[in-house]
Formats: structure tokens, sequence, C-alpha cells
């Protein structure tokens, strides 16, 4: 087919389109909200499993995450018994893995504290991190003013700490923390330095500290050298609870990161570490978190979001393409003299298909075009409005385009051959 042909036919379907403007416009809308449906619902399937991903992937591909959890309650014991309850993780199981597993990079073992954070008049709910200088290693966190820990100050039980940039606005105000002494517990830490966390998720919870404030959750952490958390905090903690009584409970630490050398031997190293602390707890007080077993279900998630919102916007693309079907089915109708003719000077049946064949391509690719840019739009205002991540991908666009020009083929083959297999004697006769 030449490119003059090529020129003709789509100078005719223009002109057989454009005779009935506001038919054909009410028939592109069904492709347009079809279109615009799949590209936006991708979209926001997409950003939340980003989004997602990105939270796992900050806990590191090559970690595995040992906390401690409390164990079921014996319910042997008498209530209102003043009892130590000894159980989590301890420095001995830290010392174990570093030397009975192969592979393992670094070890950081951590302690966490709810407590209150003075500074002159205010007061502010934090989590004192009781960590070591590599911490950072292992983590999003870095310094972004002064320093973090250091060897010394673990080995001196320095009283210093750093202060996530979080905390800054609602603990020191306009002051510069830099050099001041926050009070927690009755002791005083001077700052050294202000972290902050590297990645989109942090900068959320930032703006969300108000609300966090007003619900009496930590608006952030501090972080404080394990050493000097033991000294001054001690291992043992009271609890009063109406059912068990005052309850002391010893607790060395709360989390013991692991990072392996090689990403291929994460799963070996979380079996062995399952053993260990298997033969060491006789209490079910640990739970083992593999970021990289995660990341994984969440992609099993994603493509399991992603082909149930795809699959609900391309019903509304079949809608639109059997209502396309529909205004060519009656095109043909009205045609039919006009059918008879171009048969009666010659044209064959392909010519006939082809020519109503471009009419219906003409819609579609028309109404696909405005889709994407409908589509495009939309995952912005979701974002803007409703504060929900979304990200539109190439493939989308491609994809949501694809289906809108397939839908237009499928569709208009059947008016395309009625159209050409109609007897032209009897087209003639049509009034």
């Amino acid at each position: 087919m030449t490119v003059f042909r090529v020129k003709r036919i789509v100078r005719l379907g223009i002109k057989s389109l454009w005779m009935h403007r506001l038919r054909s416009t009410l028939t592109t809308l069904g492709i347009v909200f079809g279109v615009a449906s799949v590209i936006a619902m991708l979209a926001i399937g997409e950003g939340a499993s980003r989004d997602a991903q990105e939270r796992i992937a900050q806990l590191g591909s090559r970690n595995i995450i040992v906390k401690t959890v409390a164990p079921p309650e014996d319910q042997s014991a008498p209530g209102h018994q003043r009892i130590l309850n000894e159980y989590g993780l301890t420095y001995d199981d830290a010392e174990r893995f570093q030397n009975s597993i192969p592979g393992i990079q670094v070890i950081v073992p951590n302690r966490r504290l709810s407590q209150q954070a003075f500074y002159r008049n205010r007061r502010v709910p934090v989590e004192v991190i009781g960590t070591v200088p590599w911490y950072p290693s292992i983590s999003p966190v870095r310094p972004r003013f002064g320093r973090f820990l250091t060897v010394t100050d673990m080995r001196y039980k320095q009283s210093v700490c750093v202060v996530e940039e979080g905390l800054v606005r609602d603990l020191f105000g306009v002051d510069d923390p830099l050099g001041q002494d926050v009070k927690i517990a009755g002791d005083y830490y001077r700052v050294v330095g202000i972290a902050t966390t590297q990645n989109r998720a942090a900068s959320e919870d930032k703006d969300l500290s108000p609300a966090r404030k007003t619900g009496g959750a930590n608006l952030g952490g501090i972080y404080i050298p394990l050493t000097t958390v033991k000294n001054h905090f001690g291992e043992v903690a009271t609890q009063t609870g109406p059912a068990t009584g005052s309850t002391m409970q010893r607790i060395e630490l709360q989390e013991i990161i692991v990072q392996v050398r090689s990403i291929d031997r994460v799963l070996r190293t979380r079996q062995s570490v399952q053993a260990l602390l298997a033969l060491s707890h006789k209490k079910n007080d640990y739970e083992i978190i593999v970021p990289l077993e995660l990341m994984r279900r969440a992609r099993d998630v994603q493509r399991i979001f992603t082909l149930v919102l795809g699959s609900i916007a391309a019903i509304s693309l079949l809608v639109g393409g059997i209502g396309i079907m529909n205004i060519m089915m009656a095109t043909v109708s009205e045609r039919t003299r006009e059918i008879g003719i171009r048969r009666a000077l010659g044209a064959r049946k392909r010519d006939i298909v082809i020519q109503f064949l471009s009419e219906t391509l003409l819609l579609t690719l028309f109404g696909g075009i405005v889709g994407i840019v409908v589509g495009s739009a939309i995952p912005f205002g979701v974002s803007y409005f409703g504060n929900m991540r979304t990200l539109i991908t190439p493939g989308s666009l491609v994809l949501a385009f694809g289906i809108s020009s397939a839908v237009g083929l499928v569709f208009g083959l059947y008016p395309a051959y009625r159209a050409a297999n109609m007897d032209p004697i009897e087209s003639l006769r049509h009034e």
C-alpha cells in the first residue's frame, strides 16, 4: 500500500468522522476513560508497591534483624507477685553469632528505650537508641551536622548523643542543638551530631510530627553509646499491671542486626541464627526479620495487585470497545448505499474493510492519546490531594495505548467485514 493510498484513506476516515462530530466524540470517551483508568490504576499500584519496597530496602537487603519480643505469659504465676522476668536477646547471643557463623561482615547490637527528653522548658517523647559507632554502616542513618558516635565514646562511656533531624525543631526550637545538653532520665547528654535518614519515608514522618506528638508517640530517636545506656539505665525495668501486679523485667538487648558479606548467604545465615537462638533460648522471646524475604513477598504482592487493578481498569476499555462496535454497526447501516456505489465503481472487499477499520482505529488512537494525557494527570492529583505516592512507568503508557489500539482493531473487524460482504445490488437498492 503506497503512501498516497494511506493518506487518502486517513483523509476519508477523518472526513467521515467529522461529519458526525458529536457521535464520534461520545464514542471516543469510552476509550479515553478506559485508557486513563488503566494508567491511573497502575500508577497508584506501582507507587504503593515502590513505597513499601523502599521502606523494606532501608532495612538492608543483606541484613538479618533479630528482635526481642515478650514471651507468652506464664499462666501459673500467681497474680500481684513481684518477680524478675528475664528474657530477650543478650550480649552473648551477639558474640555467638560473630564467632560461630561464617560470612558475617558486621554485627550491631541495639538497646531501645522510650523516654522523655528535656531541654529548657521543652519536653518531647523520644526513643533512646543505645548503639555502636558502626551503626550507620548497616542503616540509612547518616550524620548531617557534627559527627556520629565514636569508639572513644563507647570505651569511656561518654554522655554524648546524636539527635535525629526530626526532633530538632520540637526539642530545640530555634537554638543550635550542637553543643547543647539534653536531659534524659536524670542524666545530661551533650549533643555532638544531628542525624538524618536517607529515604523518603523519613521526610514524610517529619511532617506528621504534630499528630504524633498529640498521640504521645515518640517523635524520633536519640543515639547514645551502648555502654553509656547500659551504665545509666541498667538492664532491669519495673512494670505494673492490673493482672500481673508489679513485675521486674531484665532485658539486655532489644535488637541485633547481622549483616552478611554476600546477598547469596542471607537465607543460609538466617537458618544458622535460628539454630543458635533455639539452643540458647528456651522461651519464644525473639523474632527474626529478613528484609530480603519481605522484598520478595512485596514484589509478589505487587504483581497480583497490578494484575487486579489492571483487569478492573481494562473492563472500561472493553465497554468502550463495545460502544465503538455499536456505533460502527450503525454507521455501516447508514452508509449502505455508499458501500454499494463504491463496490459498483470497482472497490474490492479489502478496500471496504480497510476504510471502516481506519475509521475505527482513528477513533481509538485519538481516544488513546487523550486518555494518556488524562491518565497522566490523575496520579498527580491523587499525590497532591490524597498524600499518596504514585508512579507512572513508560510500560503502563505503552500498555494502555496498545490495549486501546487492539480494542479498536478487534471491535472494528466485524462491522468492517459486514460492510465488505454486503451484496452490491442490494446495497444500491437501499434507501
